[in-house]
């Protein structure tokens, strides 16, 4: 099976920095297990658990609609070789002028009047870093850039034996519950993102943030945040005030500092918890 250190397509908040922890950590965990990846995203989580433990049972919750911009790479990768084509005299990295952008702008138009387009995975090719388009309008209306991938997106066997739902992730966790080694992967947006990239319109909030702690309580778990949220924390206080237990009180912590420009940046973190 090959084996992805990242999401084969560009997605926000996917977790490319964890997976080598990630897959360290799973050794704690049963091979036989069965893993529910309660929000989905890129998949990466769930490959790298097949990748670990071919034999392991993998739930991938698709809510985001991932699987059909897997499914769409022919139809993306014939737009960039196009895009290649039409920018072949227009300096990399540079704006997309003029005559360049109206012939790129044509060919957006007539590839979203065909069809499904892949507009985020357009947007790393046509856009600055984390600027995502999600319509045709979003690229008429910006400023664009010749930063096209110059290879074919290839993500053969990216997702194989794992198995696809898509559902609220709630409903998924009640109904894996009472499995025996069940282990739940929770990768929520993170706390005030904006969630237009994911399949929302709206922000993940701390209602939303409290609520997924629920899936987690007296759990074998992986959990996800950054210290954006400051969810731990709100746990920690909580828990010296009140009888309500703290999730995080008995896990593992590894975090990874990320760089979002100069002297600017965050840490993420990856906690996770085996029931003795």
């Amino acid at each position: 099976m090959r084996k992805f250190t990242q999401s084969p397509l560009p997605f926000q908040g996917q977790k490319r920095n964890f997976t080598k922890s990630f897959a360290e950590a799973l050794k704690q965990y049963p091979a036989d297990g069965i893993y529910i990846d309660l929000f989905g995203g890129s998949g990466v989580l769930s490959h790298t658990v097949k990748s670990v433990y071919p034999g392991a049972r993998v739930v991938y919750n698709d809510f985001d609609g991932f699987r059909q911009r897997l499914e769409a790479i022919p139809k993306t990768n014939k737009l960039l070789a196009d895009l290649r084509l039409v920018l072949a005299d227009c300096g990399r990295h540079g704006k997309i002028l003029n005559g360049h952008k109206t012939k790129v702008i044509e060919l957006l138009t007539a590839a979203d009047k065909a069809g499904f387009v892949d507009w985020i995975t357009l947007s790393s090719s046509l856009k600055f870093s984390m600027n995502y388009g999600n319509c045709l309008d979003d690229f008429v209306n910006d400023q664009l850039y010749n930063k096209v991938r110059m290879s074919d997106i290839d993500a053969t066997g990216y997702l194989e034996g794992v198995e696809v739902v898509c559902m609220d992730y709630r409903e998924l966790y009640v109904r894996f519950r009472d499995f025996n080694k069940v282990v739940f992967l929770v990768d929520p947006p993170y706390l005030s993102t904006d969630t237009a990239t994911y399949n929302s319109d709206g922000y993940w909030k701390l209602k939303d943030y409290l609520d997924v702690l629920q899936v987690i309580h007296d759990r074998d778990y992986f959990y996800f945040t950054s210290n954006k949220s400051q969810i731990v924390e709100l746990c920690e206080w909580i828990s010296t005030v009140s009888a309500t237990a703290n999730p995080f009180a008995d896990a593992t912590r590894t975090a990874v500092t990320t760089s979002t420009g100069y002297n600017s940046g965050y840490v993420d973190m990856m906690y996770h918890y085996r029931k003795k």
